[in-house]
């Protein structure tokens, strides 16, 4: 698995454009249009020199176009004239055009990409966001994505414009003088070879960018997010002091792309230059040798410059194509890391009216976020339909990891989970998550409304959501509320307590129904009266279905079926409160130390 905060093998940018050709299809119809019409501009472009040149051949009386031998001056240039007053408005006409064509190609790409990048990145495991920092998913899903859509706007179908404006160039030069020509071609080819390498060194510098970048988003999204420690142990300082040296670093990457940057503008400044002088010396050697007339000459003097226009706007382009193909890079490592399979495919479904509803089974089921070493071994036992039970254990035992694996937001290294009999692989993860229903100690709430809070987007009446409000004891404190149900939520639900805020899990978890619930120390964070009312509304809710409940208050877990103690990650010790007393092992110990700390 590729961990996006290492850089991988680069790849050629031909490689990387590539990997965008699926969204290229999507657009074909315009994309082609946009590049056909590369080729009228290319010409346009390409004429002017020669009629500009034919116009001064013509009033030094040295006139080289048949059509025009016999014209009067003022009939020659008012020809001449029209003819490129006529290049001029194809341009004009067929650039604007152009461009808006490929700017809203490059917006829907971006557009496209994005939507695609955040959809993949939701259905990633929950491993891979414990070991990513959310500043560099923002950086990828924004920063990188909208230097991704300047490739398409503003750098690949202009670079491919200036190539084909630099080829029709060619053909039109080598058709009028080649030894001039064989000149401009001979300077053209180094400076070629020198850009590439300045492409080369560009990309590396501005991936280090990206990457200090990522480093200044995570630091700003961590403190923002502990803003409350931040501010109670006094580390403003510090942490400022932190923020500056990333900071620096930042400019100081900045700074290399700068200095590359500006060494293929100048690069490419001098050399035009150079082209100019040449074709002026060598092309007053042929005017003297009455081998070229100042028409052709005047001619090669606009060639050479156009000549290197395209070379001149690649190097403006230069920046903006690398930072692309970078940010290709970095979306294509993250788009490459591997999603949860879903089990769309699957035609195992769990069927609510079996006589198994519920049972859930753990076979040599071991876990590990690196191979070889596990926190969760060999873990074997199954729960019968109907069942509660508790797993208990010291802090770091694995419980909340076997509770994520049986959700699938973890997978397993080895064995597999079974629940009705279906290895939950196998089943589409859509019904596992409404089959499975789990309340965490800490909720988190979206900004939005109460109802939006419960049903998550899903499509309930409002009897349901009041019903479910009810069962677990939540319509009280919603009633109290400005409006109710439609009582707006900030941001992670900051305007409610977190014990409201914990109902508002039961009510969520209540309205969907579940077979299987799953309580992790989930009224931790309620006051006592609050937690009488709502265990209450969990005896209604648990009847008929089977539940785990993780806690570690071990005197709320008597009445359970049974309880599995896990220590170091493995099974040590199953059966009921007084079987498990009377073993005098793990869970005895654990149960009479929390009698010593209440009776202190």
């Amino acid at each position: 698995m590729i961990r996006i905060n290492q850089k991988p093998k680069s790849e050629n940018d031909w490689k990387l454009f590539l990997r965008l050709t699926p969204y290229l299809r999507r657009h074909r119809n315009p994309l082609i249009v946009s590049v056909v019409l590369l080729i009228p501009l290319a010409l346009a472009s390409a004429v002017q020199p020669l009629i500009v040149g034919q116009a001064i051949s013509f009033l030094l009386h040295e006139p080289t176009w048949s059509f025009l031998k016999s014209k009067t001056v003022p009939g020659a240039i008012n020809i001449l004239s029209f003819f490129l007053l006529l290049t001029i408005i194809v341009r004009l006409c067929f650039v604007a055009y152009q461009g808006n064509l490929v700017q809203k190609i490059g917006q829907q790409i971006t557009t496209e990409v994005r939507e695609d990048l955040f959809s993949h990145i939701i259905h990633l495991p929950s491993v891979f966001f414990e070991s990513t920092p959310v500043g560099k998913l923002v950086t990828r899903i924004i920063s990188d994505v909208e230097a991704l859509g300047e490739v398409f706007s503003g750098g690949a179908i202009g670079v491919l414009s200036d190539l084909i404006s630099m080829l029709v160039l060619l053909i039109v030069i080598f058709s009028t003088q080649w030894q001039l020509s064989l000149m401009l071609l001979v300077i053209l080819v180094p400076v070629s070879f020198l850009i590439v390498y300045f492409q080369k060194e560009y990309r590396k510098a501005n991936y280090q960018v990206r990457e200090e970048l990522s480093k200044l988003n995570s630091m700003l999204s961590e403190n923002v997010s502990g803003i409350n420690i931040v501010q109670l142990f006094e580390r403003e300082s510090y942490n400022s002091n932190l923020f500056a040296v990333t900071n620096e670093k930042y400019r100081q990457s900045v700074d290399r792309t700068i200095l590359l940057d500006s060494a293929v503008s100048a690069t490419l400044e001098w050399v035009s230059y150079i082209a100019i002088a040449g074709v002026l010396w060598f092309g007053g050697l042929f005017i003297l040798h009455k081998q070229l007339d100042f028409g052709i000459l005047s001619a090669f003097i606009l060639f050479a410059q156009r000549l290197f226009t395209p070379l001149r706007q690649f190097g403006e382009k230069f920046t903006t194509l690398q930072s692309g193909f970078t940010a290709v890079e970095r979306i294509t490592e993250l788009m490459q890391e591997p999603v949860i399979n879903t089990g769309e495919n699957s035609s195992l479904f769990l069927d609510p009216s079996s006589t198994y509803m519920g049972e859930i089974r753990f076979e040599n089921v071991c876990f590990g976020y690196k191979k070889g070493e596990y926190i969760l071994k060999d873990l074997n036992f199954t729960l019968k339909p109907g069942q509660k039970v508790a797993i208990v254990g010291p802090t770091g035992a694995g419980k909340t990891s076997l509770i994520r694996l049986l959700c699938r937001l973890y997978e397993p290294n080895q064995g597999r989970i079974l629940v009705d009999g279906i290895d939950i692989r196998n089943i589409p993860k859509a019904q596992l998550r409404n089959y499975i229903g789990v309340i965490l100690q800490e909720s988190f709430l979206f900004a939005g409304n109460i109802n939006r809070n419960i049903t998550l987007g899903e499509s309930y009446s409002q009897e349901q959501i009041e019903e479910a409000a009810k069962m677990t004891a939540v319509d009280s404190f919603i009633s109290e509320l400005p409006q109710g149900y439609q009582t707006p939520l900030r941001e992670r639900g900051t305007n409610l307590s977190a014990g409201q805020k914990q109902l508002l899990a039961f009510a969520r978890v209540a309205i969907r129904n579940p077979s299987i619930l799953v309580l992790d120390e989930a009224t931790a964070s309620l006051d006592v009266a609050t937690e009488v009312i709502v265990q209450n509304a969990l005896d209604k809710l648990l009847r008929g279905k089977t539940a785990i409940i993780i806690a570690h208050r071990l005197s709320t877990i008597r009445n359970v079926n049974t309880i599995l103690v896990l220590k170091r990650g493995e099974l040590v010790e199953m059966g009921t409160h007084e079987e498990l007393l009377k073993q005098n092992g793990v869970y005895a110990g654990l149960y009479h130390l929390q009698l010593l700390g209440t009776a202190a």
